[in-house]
């Protein structure tokens, strides 16, 4: 995985819930890039269409509270998001992304300092957002080491393959 992430970002408020994130009415769908397609269509049914792969979502506090369910994580890296980075995420929401390879990085008030389109690059070793256009820097949390292990092996099944696979 690589651990800094640029892209355009767009900015999205306070309890964006998994059925905001993926509603429910497409839940019978099973091809991950139609899934995809129908990302954040609670928030704007537009997003998906103009988001370009490798972008980020910055957002308020208790992004993805709702249900537990793996597709809202599914449907957002089908639509391409490169990071998400929030005040808080829902607990469960956050370990589904962190299983499931999607990086997600608490910085404090994040959606208040910069502006949808503005473009941003997150080191998510250091724990740094940087604004390109001015070059100002916001700290973040850093991940613990078993979450960058699940990261870096592109999520927690490659991670337990390779573990397994070595222990042969």
């Amino acid at each position: 995985m690589n651990t800094v992430i640029a892209g355009k970002v767009i900015i999205l408020g306070n309890n964006i819930d998994t059925d905001q994130i993926y509603p429910g009415r497409y839940l019978e769908l099973t091809d991950p890039r139609e899934i995809g397609t129908h990302c954040l269509e609670g928030v704007n049914p537009a997003i998906a269409q103009s988001f370009t792969r490798g972008d980020i979502i910055a957002a308020g506090t208790n992004f993805g509270c709702g249900s537990s369910r793996e597709h809202a994580v599914i449907a957002l890296l089908n639509m391409g998001v490169g990071a998400i980075i929030a005040e808080s995420f829902a607990r469960i929401f956050y370990r589904n992304a962190i299983n499931l390879g999607l990086p997600l990085v608490v910085c404090k008030g994040i959606a208040e300092k910069v502006k949808s389109g503005q473009r941003l690059r997150l080191d998510i070793e250091a724990g740094a957002v940087t604004a390109e256009d001015s070059g100002e820097v916001f700290g973040c949390e850093r991940l613990g080491d078993q979450a960058m292990d699940i990261l870096n092996a592109g999520g927690i099944k490659p991670l337990l393959r390779k573990k397994i696979q070595g222990a042969l």
